[in-house]
Protein backbone atom coordinates (compact mmCIF):
# COMPACT_ATOMS: atom_id res chain seq x y z
CA UNK A 1 0.00 0.00 0.00
CA UNK A 2 1.25 3.36 -0.83
CA UNK A 3 2.26 5.80 1.83
CA UNK A 4 0.88 9.37 0.62
CA UNK A 5 2.80 12.57 1.97
CA UNK A 6 1.13 15.76 2.21
CA UNK A 7 3.53 18.77 1.91
CA UNK A 8 1.98 22.66 2.76
CA UNK A 9 3.00 25.70 2.82
CA UNK A 10 1.28 29.02 3.19
CA UNK A 11 0.73 29.63 -0.41
CA UNK A 12 1.56 26.15 -2.52
CA UNK A 13 3.32 28.15 -5.01
CA UNK A 14 7.39 27.43 -4.17
CA UNK A 15 8.93 25.26 -1.56
CA UNK A 16 5.68 22.80 -1.14
CA UNK A 17 6.10 22.15 -4.94
CA UNK A 18 9.72 21.60 -4.68
CA UNK A 19 9.10 19.62 -2.19
CA UNK A 20 5.92 17.32 -3.88
CA UNK A 21 8.23 17.53 -6.97
CA UNK A 22 11.64 16.21 -5.37
CA UNK A 23 9.56 13.48 -3.47
CA UNK A 24 7.83 11.99 -6.42
CA UNK A 25 10.99 11.99 -8.54
CA UNK A 26 13.22 10.27 -5.74
CA UNK A 27 10.47 7.65 -4.45
CA UNK A 28 10.15 6.78 -9.05
CA UNK A 29 13.91 6.77 -9.14
CA UNK A 30 14.41 4.34 -6.40
CA UNK A 31 11.08 2.26 -6.69
CA UNK A 32 9.42 3.52 -3.35
CA UNK A 33 6.02 3.22 -3.07
CA UNK A 34 5.45 6.74 -1.93
CA UNK A 35 2.99 9.64 -3.64
CA UNK A 36 3.90 13.33 -2.79
CA UNK A 37 0.79 16.26 -3.06
CA UNK A 38 0.86 19.58 -2.08
CA UNK A 39 -1.16 22.20 -0.88
CA UNK A 40 -1.43 25.60 0.61
CA UNK A 41 -3.98 27.71 3.65
CA UNK A 42 -3.99 30.28 1.55
CA UNK A 43 -3.17 29.03 -2.42
CA UNK A 44 -1.61 31.87 -4.51
CA UNK A 45 -3.30 30.42 -7.67
CA UNK A 46 -0.39 29.82 -9.22
CA UNK A 47 2.98 28.27 -9.00
CA UNK A 48 6.29 30.14 -8.88
CA UNK A 49 7.91 29.95 -12.21
CA UNK A 50 11.76 29.65 -10.52
CA UNK A 51 9.93 26.30 -8.81
CA UNK A 52 8.97 24.96 -12.08
CA UNK A 53 11.95 25.47 -13.27
CA UNK A 54 14.49 24.27 -10.90
CA UNK A 55 12.44 20.96 -10.68
CA UNK A 56 12.70 21.18 -15.11
CA UNK A 57 16.73 21.43 -14.42
CA UNK A 58 16.45 17.92 -12.59
CA UNK A 59 14.33 16.38 -15.39
CA UNK A 60 11.02 16.50 -14.13
CA UNK A 61 7.71 17.38 -16.12
CA UNK A 62 5.74 20.17 -14.40
CA UNK A 63 3.03 20.39 -16.48
CA UNK A 64 0.69 19.50 -13.74
CA UNK A 65 1.32 21.50 -10.93
CA UNK A 66 -1.00 23.72 -9.85
CA UNK A 67 -1.48 25.56 -6.74
CA UNK A 68 -4.22 24.19 -4.66
CA UNK A 69 -6.15 24.51 -1.40
CA UNK A 70 -5.43 21.43 1.51
CA UNK A 71 -9.23 21.77 1.61
CA UNK A 72 -8.90 19.66 -1.39
CA UNK A 73 -7.75 16.67 0.65
CA UNK A 74 -10.65 16.47 3.37
CA UNK A 75 -13.48 16.40 0.64
CA UNK A 76 -14.71 12.41 -0.27
CA UNK A 77 -12.42 10.49 -2.44
CA UNK A 78 -9.17 12.33 -1.60
CA UNK A 79 -6.40 10.37 -1.08
CA UNK A 80 -5.69 8.85 2.79
CA UNK A 81 -3.01 10.79 4.09
CA UNK A 82 -0.36 9.00 6.23
CA UNK A 83 2.55 11.87 6.62
CA UNK A 84 2.17 15.94 6.64
CA UNK A 85 5.13 17.53 6.47
CA UNK A 86 4.69 21.42 6.37
CA UNK A 87 7.51 23.43 4.78
CA UNK A 88 6.92 26.96 5.65
CA UNK A 89 6.77 28.47 9.34
CA UNK A 90 3.39 30.33 8.87
CA UNK A 91 1.65 27.12 7.65
CA UNK A 92 3.54 24.76 10.48
CA UNK A 93 1.95 27.65 12.81
CA UNK A 94 -1.58 27.72 11.50
CA UNK A 95 -4.32 25.10 12.51
CA UNK A 96 -4.76 22.54 10.02
CA UNK A 97 -8.03 20.57 8.77
CA UNK A 98 -8.74 17.01 10.30
CA UNK A 99 -7.15 14.53 7.59
CA UNK A 100 -8.73 10.70 7.95
CA UNK A 101 -6.19 8.30 9.17
CA UNK A 102 -4.97 10.61 11.68
CA UNK A 103 -1.63 11.23 9.87
CA UNK A 104 1.54 11.53 11.87
CA UNK A 105 2.74 15.58 11.51
CA UNK A 106 5.91 16.95 11.11
CA UNK A 107 8.21 20.55 10.20
CA UNK A 108 10.81 20.82 8.14
CA UNK A 109 11.27 24.35 7.75
CA UNK A 110 13.20 26.17 4.94
CA UNK A 111 13.67 30.06 3.62
CA UNK A 112 11.28 31.32 1.69
CA UNK A 113 13.26 31.72 -1.96
CA UNK A 114 10.83 34.21 -3.53
CA UNK A 115 11.94 36.53 -0.79
CA UNK A 116 15.48 37.02 -2.81
CA UNK A 117 16.20 39.53 -4.96
CA UNK A 118 15.61 39.04 -8.79
CA UNK A 119 18.69 38.24 -9.86
CA UNK A 120 19.58 35.48 -7.10
CA UNK A 121 16.47 33.80 -7.59
CA UNK A 122 17.58 31.36 -9.71
CA UNK A 123 20.16 29.77 -7.39
CA UNK A 124 18.29 30.58 -4.76
CA UNK A 125 15.41 27.94 -5.52
CA UNK A 126 18.16 25.68 -6.83
CA UNK A 127 19.93 25.81 -3.11
CA UNK A 128 15.94 24.95 -1.64
CA UNK A 129 15.59 22.11 -4.18
CA UNK A 130 18.65 20.52 -2.79
CA UNK A 131 18.11 21.15 0.52
CA UNK A 132 14.62 19.75 0.23
CA UNK A 133 15.96 16.41 -1.99
CA UNK A 134 17.96 16.00 1.04
CA UNK A 135 15.77 15.62 3.49
CA UNK A 136 13.28 13.73 1.02
CA UNK A 137 15.81 11.12 0.34
CA UNK A 138 16.26 10.53 4.23
CA UNK A 139 12.85 10.16 3.62
CA UNK A 140 12.22 7.49 1.58
CA UNK A 141 15.23 5.56 3.24
CA UNK A 142 12.57 4.81 6.17
CA UNK A 143 10.82 1.43 6.18
CA UNK A 144 8.02 3.17 6.15
CA UNK A 145 5.35 0.13 5.76
CA UNK A 146 7.17 -1.54 8.25
CA UNK A 147 7.38 1.64 11.06
CA UNK A 148 5.13 1.98 14.18
CA UNK A 149 3.42 5.71 14.44
CA UNK A 150 5.99 6.19 17.53
CA UNK A 151 9.10 4.93 15.24
CA UNK A 152 7.78 7.40 12.12
CA UNK A 153 7.45 10.45 14.80
CA UNK A 154 11.30 9.55 15.60
CA UNK A 155 12.59 9.26 12.48
CA UNK A 156 10.58 12.36 10.83
CA UNK A 157 12.02 14.46 14.01
CA UNK A 158 15.68 13.18 13.89
CA UNK A 159 15.36 14.12 9.22
CA UNK A 160 13.85 17.94 10.75
CA UNK A 161 16.92 18.02 12.91
CA UNK A 162 19.26 17.27 9.95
Amino acid sequence: MSTNVLILCTHNSARSVLSEGMLNHLARQYGKDIKAFSAGSAPSGRVNPYALQALANVGIDTSQYTSKSWDVFTEPGAPKIDIVITVCDSAAAEQCPYWPGSPVKTHWGYPDPSNEVEENKPRAFELTRQAISFKMMQLIQLPLSTMSTAELNTALAAIARS
